[in-house]
């Protein structure tokens, strides 16, 4: 019988103010072999603990005390399309870069191996030169980015954007777009946050690692450093195989060269390979069972469903709650999501994927908020202290908490902890990983620990089961909103979709799976 996970074989890690110290001291306490898969991984982030600082100050540093040990290390990182995400896309082969400095101090290097990969999937010939002319666009933007650099950081650029520069002609420390080349954009990646450790334990949920995501549990920092997530850190062997397995064998599936068997539960992942064909602008997916998991979730559920996620914006899931709510006149539902997208509300972003994904979300609520009526609940955090403007990176006169978990529980009997977020990106195309609780204590235990999160203070009964959870939100938010921002006793406020629903627009013809 396979080991099941419980409260005493896993850590639930709120936000990397807890995270990043258990995952460091289960590095630090490697004997053998880690494994890494992450959508970013950056080597200079910060150590937070004080047992990983005494050997070092940043990641870099630990790994380099692990390969001195003996241990194995592997790390997959995400490669990302250099036309539309070139700082992504530098990120990840900056990583490669101090992968490779590590293997020259390091007494082991052929314990070593630092990857980047991309997702196989591409568009294909026909829509990659109709596409050309914006993409062409965004190639003269780092081309006028690279004339502006310094001789060393120009040297560096070239290091650091492989897929970029055939694209240039650079001459002279100048560089130009050129007019007859073409490239194929890729529209997925692999946005996993997973290790193995010794073949026993599992780091998975939402977090990767940069200093870009550390928060606190205070979320004191200014509104656009700020991060909440959830990551688990579970000891069960069965688990951690199955995850091994997966993170070994994705690169090759989702470029089609292997087509793997299906992962066993608890483990839930998305994988997707390459769409033949001149017209091709998507992935095809090959294992959904992190989407499953949800739909049967959905259909199952009685009493009241609780969901942590950056983007709600899949038609699918939608459509699933949508029945769900009209099979089942008890069933609650409340979904703590950010004021707006971190591009649109800390970047200002107008462009036209950030503004159809908004159009996505806005009829994905408009449809929820029909179907429950009065028993849907839209929360959204926010920081106890008063805003000194009004934009999008604010919501009832505070900052807004920037939330990327991945949480669904549904009643009291089964929860999922992942990558994903409940978009079609993420239940269909990108590399995903998660994991399915069906222990009642532990799955109790995660519902406690994230609502207790947002209210600052002990979970009253009726948040917790029962027929009244949407109205004791609904109590509890618009209270806290009525609040001055400085008095307030919780981060949760109600959820404002009208912005959202000004600044979206429609795209037809765009895959939904884009955003």
């Amino acid at each position: 019988m396979a080991q099941p996970i419980t409260s005493d074989t896993c850590q639930i890690l709120l936000t990397a103010q807890q995270a990043f110290p258990c995952f460091e001291a289960a590095v630090l306490d490697a004997k053998s072999r880690v494994t890494m898969g992450f959508h970013i991984f950056d080597m200079t982030t910060k150590l937070r603990s004080d047992r990983a600082k005494a050997i070092g100050t940043t990641w870099f540093d630990l790994l380099l005390h692990k390969l001195d040990e003996g241990v194995q290390i592997h790390l997959i990182v995400s490669d990302f399309d250099a036309i539309v995400r070139p700082t992504w896309h530098r990120t990840a082969w900056r990583t490669k870069r101090h992968g490779a400095l590590l293997a020259e101090v390091t007494k082991h290097p052929d314990k070593l191996t630092v990857q980047t990969h991309a997702h196989g999937a591409q568009t294909g010939g026909v829509i990659s030169a109709l596409l050309w002319p914006r993409s062409r666009a965004e190639v003269r933007k780092q081309a006028a980015y690279f004339n502006d650099l310094p001789d060393h950081a120009q040297r560096r650029f070239i290091t650091e954007h492989p897929n970029l520069v055939p694209l240039l002609t650079i001459k002279d420390g100048t560089a130009q777009a050129r007019a007859l080349a073409t490239g194929h954009l890729h529209p997925t990646s692999h946005h996993q946050k997973l290790a193995v450790i010794d073949d026993h334990l599992t780091y998975i949920g939402g977090l990767d690692t940069n200093d870009r995501r550390y928060d606190g549990l205070k979320h004191a920092r200014d509104a656009a450093q700020t991060w909440h997530d959830v990551q688990l850190m579970i000891d069960n062997k069965e688990l951690a195989a199955t995850a091994l397995k997966h993170l070994l064998e994705a690169p090759k599936a989702t470029t089609g060269a292997l087509t793997p068997d299906p992962a066993p539960l608890p483990f839930l992942r998305t994988l997707s390979k390459p769409r033949s064909g001149a017209m091709s602008l998507s992935a095809l997916p090959i294992e959904r069972s992190l989407r499953r998991a949800h739909l049967d979730g959905i259909r199952t559920a009685q009493s009241g469903i609780y969901c942590e996620t950056q983007f709600l914006r899949d038609p699918d899931l939608t459509d699933a709650l949508v029945r769900a709510a009209k099979r089942t006149p008890q069933l609650s539902l409340a979904v703590i999501l950010p004021g707006a997208p971190e591009d649109v509300a800390f970047g200002g972003s107008e462009r036209a994927d950030a503004r159809y994904g908004e159009y996505m979300q806005a009829q994905c609520l408009k449809r929820l908020s029909a179907a429950f009526g009065p028993r849907l609940f839209l929360g959204s955090p926010v920081q106890p202290r008063r805003a000194t403007h009004d934009d999008r990176s604010t919501l009832h006169g505070a900052p807004i908490v920037y939330v990327h978990s991945k949480v669904m529980i549904f009643d009291n009997t089964s929860a999922i902890v992942s990558s994903g977020n409940l978009n079609g990106r993420s239940m269909n195309w990108d590399t995903e990983a998660g994991v399915r609780l069906d222990d009642t204590a532990l799955v109790a235990q995660l519902k406690r620990r994230c609502i207790s999160h947002w209210l600052r203070s002990d979970v009253p009964r009726d948040l917790l089961s029962g027929p009244d959870q949407a109205a004791a939100w609904h109590r509890i938010a618009h209270a806290n909103a009525a609040t001055a921002p400085q008095d307030r006793s919780a981060f949760i406020v109600p959820h404002d979709p009208k912005p959202a629903q000004r600044f979206g627009i429609n795209l037809p013809g765009v895959p939904e799976e884009m955003v």
